[in-house]
């Protein structure tokens, strides 16, 4: 008797498992199809570090796959049961943070400005509160954040190859005033504030860019090496 009794509550669990088991592999198949849009923006935008005529069209690339990570996101959306998304996020945690820098890095491109959390989840099909379920985390979104400023001291430095020489000091304002925002929060997230550290370094690389296309005179408006001002000592 007590051999069928242990059955049976086992034979529940077994039940348990086989259906998380299937849900996970359904979450797994729609992240991959997330991934593979994620790879193939990323490829169209890695353009802007070797043409300077190419970027408008690698941005329009970039949202044709953006639009297939909303389709990719509603479904998801519709597999996770109410209030479990912290439970099944550690399948595209990561992922999600890959899809802001590149939203943000395309929407810089394209503007010239920082796009903020709610038209990044408008764009990604999602919202932006807990309670509505499937939603953009605010560290995810701020994480993206950060990996798009360090896209771009790559984009400054390849900017001076190309013969762009006034983008840099563009490039470097904004990442400062993204510097001044970050330094606004307190963070105590590990991940985060290892991520945010990394930011200054990031800040100093384009002010020496700039510095350097400073002295040597090769903006039109520059002035001299003497009267250039040298960038900020690290902090």
């Amino acid at each position: 008797m007590q051999n069928v009794v242990i059955k049976e509550i086992f034979d529940g669990f077994n039940d348990y498992l086989n259906k998380e088991q299937e849900l996970r592999e359904q979450i797994r198949e729609v992240v991959r199809e997330v991934d593979q849009a994620v790879k193939e923006a990323t490829i169209a935008l890695q353009v802007i570090h070797s043409s300077l005529t190419e970027v408008s069209a690698a941005c329009v690339v970039a949202r044709k796959q953006f639009e297939l990570c909303r389709q990719s996101f509603q479904r998801l959306a519709a597999l996770i049961p109410e209030g479990q998304y912290y439970r099944y996020n550690d399948h595209w945690h990561f992922l999600m943070q890959r899809v802001v820098f590149l939203v943000a890095l395309t929407v810089y491109l394209e503007k010239g400005f920082l796009v903020n959390r709610d038209t990044t989840a408008e764009i990604l099909g999602m919202k932006t509160k807990q309670a509505d379920g499937f939603h953009l985390d605010i560290e995810d979104y701020l994480l993206g954040v950060l990996l798009m400023a360090t896209e771009l001291s790559r984009y400054a430095t390849n900017s001076v190859t190309l013969g762009d020489y006034d983008r840099p000091l563009a490039i470097s304002k904004f990442v400062a005033d993204l510097n001044s925002g970050f330094r606004l929060l307190n963070l105590k997230n590990d991940g985060l504030r290892k991520r945010f550290d990394a930011l200054k370094y990031d800040v100093k690389k384009i002010e020496e860019i700039v510095y350097d296309i400073s002295i040597r005179g090769l903006r039109a408006d520059s002035t001299t090496g003497s009267s250039a001002a040298a960038p900020a000592a690290e902090q």
